[in-house]
């Protein structure tokens, strides 16, 4: 895809290997807040991808878990048009259990801005 990029969430746009995780653990920039951590590292594709590692310990039920990456990903498709081509994993902290959607949602914005300022020079 040339210019426009499509604001659906293709398999492309998904960090799916071990080894792609790990990349990123390994070589990153952390941005977060008192909720979550996301990771930026570079990838070498042309547009962003998105991951996540939300451990059992943090958020225990499978529901809550899958919510929030339902908001995730909702959020990074609205997005990905102006992100950086990075590699990018979310990680939330428990404290994200006691936050509301809006408020995630309004985190996932600032942290989207971020991420596309600090990277404009990279």
């Amino acid at each position: 895809m040339s210019g426009r990029r499509s604001a659906s969430f293709p398999r492309r746009s998904r960090l799916t290997r071990a080894r792609d995780f790990q990349k990123v653990f390994n070589n990153n920039v952390r941005i977060g807040d008192a909720w979550l951590t996301i990771l930026v590292g570079k990838n070498d594709g042309d547009w962003p991808r998105l991951g996540f590692a939300i451990a059992r310990k943090q958020v225990p039920t499978a529901v809550r878990r899958n919510a929030l990456k339902r908001l995730f990903r909702e959020s990074f498709r609205t997005h990905q048009q102006r992100l950086p081509p990075r590699d990018m994993v979310i990680m939330v902290r428990r404290e994200i259990l006691a936050a509301t959607s809006a408020q995630i949602r309004d985190a996932l914005e600032r942290h989207w801005k971020s991420i596309t300022e600090q990277c404009a020079n990279c």
